[in-house]
């Protein structure tokens, strides 16, 4: 895909800082895997999903359903839709992927093909404070998703992953990688749907991510707040984000050796946070350190200096023509994995913070928590439950 009409100038300018061109992608091949077919976007209402969903609907699906728990996230895609496609047959559904009755429901109900799961809880700091929340949404809602697709004969579910869940130190990495893992052993099984996990760096401009947060600060007057002076993420423009998982999806009939493949684009060098801040503050017109202040607060819990897109035990099986990279599967039995979730869900629901993280190690061994695992709850709730226990 070429890009989105609603990525701002702003951002595009931002790309520039990428030192890349922007990747570009196979078109004809998109098409005719969207083409007249139902396609079905989970986290519909979020930056990528809304994305996900506006490049879709140009490329005349069959029928689109979108599934968000965000109620206005959910009716502001919807109306999008109805203002710029109304012809387009589609479905907006409010539903929270950890329920899987209700996610069961919908899939029997709207019959996708092709389903992209982009819904999760994304921030990491957030899910360290909350990581109890983390574990239910993106672990336990992907596996109720994925077995979803595979009762219902979905052609292809592409799942959106995450950089942190190479070597992850934090909550929301981790979790990811648990799902990754799922994922592919469910691809790995030999299901007739294919399972395509997909590595994102940082996306510009997504929401929560530093760009808002640079533009509020700078818009104030400052300061700029930075973690750490040499900080460095990899960044990706949302159009090629959302091109990135458009393409994996019509790599369905990729070789069984390569079966539970993670999907990652060569998206070039990391970028230190810093230089971004300071590319920000220039084109705003201010002078950084003079007329903004680039101040040092720490990094969070959870959070690393640098981050990888491959483990070193990841082989890399293929390199397709667009430029995606196939690394290998790291991934358990399916049933051991499932058997894993079930006790993790149960300690979920006792609130058991430190049972969770020793079920996330069994899946995980490498993740080195960054911060606190128990859930903050009121002494109240926790008592009940204890009670309840």
């Amino acid at each position: 895909m070429n890009g989105s009409q609603d990525e701002s100038p702003h951002l595009l300018a931002l790309g520039e800082l990428m030192g890349r061109p922007p990747k570009a992608f196979d078109q004809i091949a998109v098409r005719r895997l969207i083409r007249g077919r139902r396609v079905l976007v989970t986290g519909a209402g979020g930056s990528i999903g809304a994305e996900l969903v506006r490049q879709i609907a140009s490329l005349s699906p069959g029928h689109l359903t979108l599934v968000d728990n965000s109620e206005f996230g959910l009716y502001a895609i919807d109306q999008y839709l109805r203002d710029h496609r109304p012809e387009l047959s589609r479905q907006a559904v409010l539903c929270d992927i950890r329920d899987r009755y209700l996610v069961e429901s919908w899939f029997a109900h709207e019959a996708p093909e092709v389903v992209f799961h982009a819904a999760a809880l994304k921030h990491v700091p957030m899910s360290e404070d909350h990581p109890i929340e983390a574990v239910r949404t993106n672990i336990l809602g992907t596996q109720n998703v994925a077995d979803a697709c595979a009762e219902h004969g979905v052609d292809t579910m592409v799942f959106v992953s995450t950089d942190k869940a190479v070597n992850p130190l934090s909550v929301m990495g981790a979790t990811k990688r648990c799902a990754e893992a799922y994922c592919q052993a469910l691809d790995i099984e030999g299901s007739e749907t294919r399972f395509v996990s997909v590595r994102f760096g940082n996306v510009l401009g997504s929401s929560g991510s530093v760009v808002p947060l640079f533009q509020r600060q700078i818009a104030e007057g400052g300061p700029i707040t930075l973690t750490h002076p040499d900080v460095s993420r990899y960044f990706m423009t949302l159009a090629e984000a959302v091109s990135l998982l458009l393409q994996a999806a019509t790599l369905r009939e990729t070789p069984d050796t390569v079966r539970g493949a993670v999907h990652v684009m060569d998206i070039g060098e990391p970028i230190r946070i810093a230089d971004l801040a300071r590319m920000m503050i220039r084109m705003a017109g201010r002078r950084p350190d003079e007329d903004i202040e680039l101040r040092i607060v720490g990094l969070r819990p959870g959070e690393k200096l640098h981050e990888e897109l491959v483990h070193p035990d990841e082989a890399r099986l293929l390199r397709t023509p667009s430029g995606l990279t196939l690394a290998g599967p790291r991934t358990g039995p399916l049933s051991s994995l499932r058997d894993c979730f079930a006790r993790m869900a149960d300690a979920a629901v006792r609130l058991d913070g430190e049972a969770t993280r020793d079920l996330i190690r069994e899946i995980v061994p490498e993740y080195v928590p960054g911060g606190m695992f128990q859930p903050r709850l009121p002494a109240l709730v926790v008592a009940r439950d204890a009670d309840v226990a």
